[in-house]
């Protein structure tokens, strides 16, 4: 194989995702040339209303996968938080890159600390997940809806729009941006339980291609894909997509997987939370099995519930 080609979407954190690969695919292969077929995805293209209103799964990655099934990509970069749990025939989710600092951070140009955040103060996320874990720590919040890519929601925040914004700490580490945030708190993980696959890469194939898979397998992280693959069962069992009011997050701390979920109401209301630690060797099935557990006390109703209150006051009202 002398040519390998990746697709990416072209915000800059992306970007930067994929020529990490790239640097590392040409160190340990030096005979491949490695370019990037740099793709505007859906979700990059919709800035004028949250990813939850507009229906569908894949808004960050369909159109990548539509390059690589017609033959002009051979591999996908994604954030793996945006990969769906379905992979469409032909292609693989074959590893997923060692996983870096997952909490989300809170950042203000007025505020030190969430705590510090006075009644009624505005804070900026898209995320269903982030507004169902504020409003349950700080109700008196008001949570205002945040769209556009990282440097546009820094400038928002920046000029006054929002008292303090939420996003993952680990896209602005790796942008060198937090230096020019007066007051950032990192969130433990207690405190803001990350989505499912974040801080960690999805490396995604065609399928069929021996020399690609080869090649993609020297990037997987065996911890890190066992956690995640426990936060994708369980997601993929209790059938929440990406933006539903949904948390969970699988670390290893010494022999044990400790596994954090919530589920609830965009409001912060009505939440359901489980913790819990096995061995790894014990750990298998435990994102299939929580989530069973968690559908026996009512999980998909209280989902579905959660929907229909989701946006409610920014979606068209029938007649």
């Amino acid at each position: 194989m002398k040519k390998l080609t990746i697709a990416t979407r072209v915000s800059d954190l992306a970007l930067w995702q994929a020529y990490h690969i790239k640097e590392r695919i040409e160190t340990s292969y030096p005979e491949i040339e490695v370019v990037l077929n740099k793709i505007v995805s859906n979700g990059d293209k919709v800035l004028d209303k949250p990813l939850a209103l507009i229906g569908g799964k894949g808004h960050f990655t369909k159109e990548l996968e539509d390059e690589m099934l017609a033959g002009n990509a051979e591999l996908a970069v994604h954030s793996l938080k945006d990969v769906p749990t379905y992979i469409p025939d032909g292609l693989e989710l074959i590893a997923v890159t060692q996983r870096q600092d997952q909490s989300d951070v809170f950042l203000s140009h007025n505020f030190a600390t969430l705590d510090d955040l006075p009644q009624g103060a505005v804070v900026g996320t898209t995320s269903l997940r982030r507004r169902m874990q504020l409003l349950q720590q700080r109700p008196d919040l008001h949570v205002k809806d945040l769209r556009g890519n990282v440097n546009t929601r820094l400038r928002k925040l920046k000029e006054g729009q929002y008292d303090a914004i939420i996003l993952a700490w680990i896209g602005l580490n790796r942008l060198d941006l937090l230096k020019d945030i007066p007051y950032t708190q990192k969130l433990s993980l207690d405190m803001m339980i990350p989505p499912m696959g974040q801080a960690a890469l999805g490396i995604e194939i065609v399928s069929g291609n021996a020399t690609v898979k080869e090649i993609a397998q020297t990037l997987n992280d065996e911890n890190t894909f066992t956690c995640t693959q426990i936060e994708r069962d369980f997601i993929s069992k209790i059938g929440a997509g990406c933006s539903a009011p949904v948390a969970c997050n699988a670390v290893i701390e010494a022999d044990n997987v400790v596994f954090r979920t919530m589920i609830g109401f965009p409001d912060g209301t009505n939440i359901m939370q489980e913790k819990v630690i096995k061995s790894i060797s014990e750990s298998e099935n435990l994102g299939e099995e929580l989530a069973q557990k968690m559908i026996a006390n009512g999980a998909l109703q209280l989902l579905q519930d959660a929907e229909k209150i989701a946006f409610k006051d920014e979606m068209p009202q029938r007649l």
